[in-house]
């Protein structure tokens, strides 16, 4: 099968087209993008910039990819966005370069869906089965943990870190780290408790979501700082590796804060 390009739409000197690429009607392809194999653009889709594509992702009408990021800072560099395989990119999702003031990249993993008007700003790092829903925004510099859910609406502060299999409830303001597992909620957000679905739909076992429970409420209690609370709960849990992936992500980067449930005293 060879690709299929519509008629009307403009490819610039310099891009790089795999193979059995589909590129629907007036879509505009920048001469620094390249496109995986079995890319499918639908319609009315601009990629730009320093822009790769992965592997069978698919993007759909009037998303925007690769644009200069907004970002009064940005002074025109050669940074890049590199977007994974098997991405499904609903209409009106806008996605950003990196800047010279951090990694010069903007990073997506693969098998993610961005629901439609959902914004992955510069310098994010996306990992991998990350849902966005409708939109919700990423501001520059966030990183999102795999099989993180980000839902509708919500908004995430700029260098706030999402762990892996959190669960973050619609229209919340996010504005501190969220540890792995975690589920939050609020309008400005609060920790909630464990992402318990998650977990069962991962496949985690009933003595691991156990020993997470029992973790939750040691590390989140009125005893202690948060710091002291961390080194307790790595001695009593060091051998649980979904629990050392908590204590492994706050210990990461020690002087950001991270979200607490209301009824503690954050340490």
């Amino acid at each position: 099968m060879t690709s299929i390009i519509h008629p009307t739409a403009v490819i610039e000197d310099g891009a790089k087209i795999g193979s059995d690429v589909k590129i629907g009607a007036y879509c505009v392809i920048g001469p620094n993008v390249t496109l995986g194999d079995r890319v499918e653009l639908k319609s009315h889709v601009v990629v730009d910039g320093y822009t790769t594509i992965g592997d069978e992702t698919i993007v759909w009408p009037f998303a925007s990819l690769g644009h200069q990021p907004q970002d009064l800072k940005f002074a025109g560099e050669k940074s890049e966005l590199i977007i994974g395989k098997r991405n499904k990119i609903r209409e009106h999702v806008t996605m950003n370069p990196g800047t010279q003031g951090d990694r010069m990249k903007t990073i997506v993993g693969d098998n993610c869906l961005f629901m439609m008007s959902s914004h992955v700003a510069h310098d994010c790092v996306v990992g991998s089965n990350v849902i966005l829903a409708n939109n919700a925004t990423l501001a520059g510099h966030v990183e999102v943990g795999d099989y993180a859910i980000i839902g509708g609406l919500a908004a995430i502060h700029q260098f706030v870190r999402i762990g892996p299999f959190a669960m973050i409830g619609g229209m919340s303001g996010v504005e501190y780290d969220v540890i792995p597992f975690g589920l939050v909620k609020g309008e400005r957000a609060h920790l909630a408790g464990l992402n318990y679905i998650g977990l069962e739909r991962r496949g985690f076992t009933k003595e691991e979501v156990q020993s997470l429970m029992k973790a939750f409420k040691q590390l989140f209690d009125d005893n202690g700082t948060l710091a002291e609370r961390t080194e307790k709960v790595a001695n009593d849990y060091k051998a649980e590796k979904a629990v050392m992936r908590v204590i492994d992500f706050i210990r990461a980067k020690e002087g950001r804060s991270v979200l607490q449930p209301r009824t503690g005293t954050g340490g």
